[in-house]
């Protein structure tokens, strides 16, 4: 949730790092201390564990939870302020409670988003620590992943001895701010020491692969293994060209060595947090890192719970939460916490319009629970998704003040419905407090769950790349995915290259599909996503990324396809539907360097 942070004068009040660390099991000799509030924790933390620390959980084992929710709204619906409350209340159950976040970027901090460790009653301290440097992860990743750029750079200066193709190169430079001037440039302008002029883009640091990668690593090994396997573009022969073809990988490992450890932090109630890595949930796996969690099952104590995030909602972030970070962890969840708000709902009724960074419709802050009651679908959908996974859901509402008494029964009256325990919390203004009855809720379905915990993801890992796709697209809503020319042979260029074994992202917004306007119903009525590009990303960090074409401008139908979509930008019809069925509107041509969400990407069955 957004929040301000307030300006001090520098005073820290000194925490005992050592007992934080005790509270959350581990040894007083891996606590690393940033300052007078905030620790690393040595990855030794991790060797009394054994092989496959953490990997079941069960007697002696952590209670691994994930928290979750229903398609958000712009405004968000409270994911890491109701974990913060839920921390905080299995913590005044007397349970041990360790929670995992992720670190925001300072971009979206001094963009429209606001801080990201949660406020009023569920926070975590140092706030402004935790939203800008902290102890300089996010400066590392920056200068590791530029590090490569440059070596990139200098090899073409230098001969080009791996004949790399410049048109080729994919790997761009990081910034932690969002500097839109700098999202497209060229490199190498001047005379013939400045370089080779080519074209290049800078990204901002969470959307680095870097980002991912630190966040999947196991050990230091494992990182640089990973590493080693970035691919940046192709030679002229068509080979792939690696950061190991570079030599880069051992500096970058250097540069990141400190980078792995994990931070220390608190909650308001003092709980205690391990805050580590941030990549991006829109395109990329949106968890906290595997170290951190391993770390904190490490020291969990029989009957401890460790509960971490997963970015959006339960159709994108769990979905890549179970595919690919628990297929590294090996750590299997025994419940998943679905977040939901009356405004959502409400939201999704189709009867409200939201604009982010604008005040909520009046419409909406009316009793509304017809409107509750027609925005189900999506927590319904939702429901469906987590036990489609062979996990068991747990509701929290997350009330705020806005709400009515008439709408949160509904909410739960339909909850309780779907066979789901429910529970209202009140993180940000009782914290932990106010979230005892959902605590007790937690405690209760992890009592039911069992030891014999056990996960269905959405795809087997030797499934083709386009099985794979199609699989994340039935997720999502979609009965069926159409190719791009230019993608499809990408696909199967990938396939020949021997990416085919990697996971798979789909690269789009938080929003449901299809994108309907912003007051949207979920699920979708059907429909096929189209996939404009791919791109390869080595390690198992890998991601297929799925671009899309923009809706019609005047009736916001969907778009459909045309061959015409192998040339460079675009050409895109509409089949747009009208009362008698089908109608067309001009053709346009976006911009080349427009970009266009996967959600955006659907094929009405009317007009097609």
């Amino acid at each position: 949730m957004t929040q301000a942070i307030a300006a001090t004068d520098c005073s820290q009040t000194p925490v005992d790092l050592d007992a934080l660390a005790a509270s959350a099991g581990i040894a007083a000799e891996h606590v690393v201390p940033y300052g007078h509030d905030v620790a690393k924790i040595d990855l030794r933390a991790l060797i009394p564990c054994g092989e496959g620390a953490g990997a079941q959980d069960g007697p002696g084992k952590a209670r691994y939870i994930v928290v979750t929710a229903i398609t958000p709204t712009p405004f968000g619906e409270g994911k890491t302020t109701t974990a913060i409350g839920l921390a905080q209340g299995l913590t005044r159950l007397g349970q041990q409670a360790v929670l995992t976040l992720r670190q925001s970027a300072m971009g979206p901090t001094f963009g429209i988003k606001g801080g990201a460790g949660g406020s009023g009653g569920a926070r975590i301290l140092p706030a402004d620590r935790m939203n800008l440097h902290l102890t300089g992860d996010f400066h590392a990743i920056t200068a590791a992943h530029n590090l490569l750029s440059a070596m990139i750079d200098n090899h073409l200066h230098h001969g080009n001895e791996l004949d790399i193709d410049e048109r080729t190169i994919t790997w761009p430079r990081v910034l932690d701010v969002n500097d839109r001037a700098l999202r497209h440039i060229v490199t190498g302008l001047g005379a013939t020491i400045d370089g080779v002029t080519r074209q290049a883009s800078f990204d901002i640091t969470p959307a680095s692969e870097l980002m991912v990668i630190m966040s999947l690593a196991t050990d230091l090994a494992d990182l640089r293994d990973r590493l080693g396997r970035i691919v940046i573009g192709r030679n002229r022969s068509g080979e792939w060209i690696s950061a190991e073809d570079l030599k880069a990988a051992g500096a970058m490992c250097a540069v990141l060595r400190d980078a792995l450890e994990p931070n220390l932090l608190r909650t308001g109630e003092g709980a205690p947090v391990l805050v580590h890595t941030g990549p991006f949930g829109n395109i990329a796996t949106g968890c906290s890192s595997v170290i951190a969690d391993r770390v904190a099952a490490a020291g969990a104590r029989d009957g401890g719970y460790v509960l971490t995030e997963a970015g959006f909602g339960a159709d994108m972030g769990l979905e890549r939460f179970v595919d690919l970070k628990c297929a590294v962890s090996g750590m299997r969840p025994r419940a998943a916490v679905v977040v939901v708000t009356v405004r959502a709902l409400k939201a999704h009724s189709g009867r409200h319009h939201l604009v982010s960074g604008k005040d909520l419709p009046e419409g909406m802050l009316q009793e509304g629970v017809e409107d509750v009651r027609a925005g189900a679908a999506n927590l319904l959908k939702h429901l469906q998704i987590v036990r489609g996974f062979g996990i068991t859901p747990v509701v929290a509402v997350n009330v705020f003040p806005t709400d009515y008494d008439s709408e949160i029964e509904e909410v739960e009256r339909i909850a309780r419905e779907a066979g789901t325990r429910v529970a209202l919390c009140h993180p940000v203004t009782r914290g932990g407090e106010g979230c005892l009855d959902l605590a007790s809720a937690v405690v209760e379905a992890c009592r039911e769950a069992g030891d014999a915990v056990s996960i269905r993801p959405v795809y087997d890992p030797q499934d083709d790349l386009r099985t794979k796709i199609t699989k994340v697209a039935v997720l999502y809503g979609a009965d069926g995915v159409d190719y791009a020319p230019a993608a499809s042979r990408l696909l199967d260029d990938y396939e020949r290259g021997g990416f085919g074994n990697l996971p798979v992202i789909v690269a789009k917004t938080p929003c449901p599909c299809p994108p309907i306007p912003v007051s949207r119903v979920f699920p979708p009525a059907g429909g096929s996503l189209c996939v404009r590009s791919a791109s390869p990303r080595e390690p198992a960090t890998s991601t297929r990324s799925a671009g899309a074409c923009p809706p019609c401008r005047v009736c916001r139908a969907a778009p459909r396809p045309s061959a015409s979509m192998s040339t460079s930008p675009p050409e895109i019809s509409w089949a747009c539907a009208d009362t008698r069925g089908r109608c067309r509107h001009a053709r346009y041509r976006p911009p080349a360097a427009a970009s266009v969400s996967p959600s955006r990407a659907w094929r009405s069955r009317t007009g097609g």
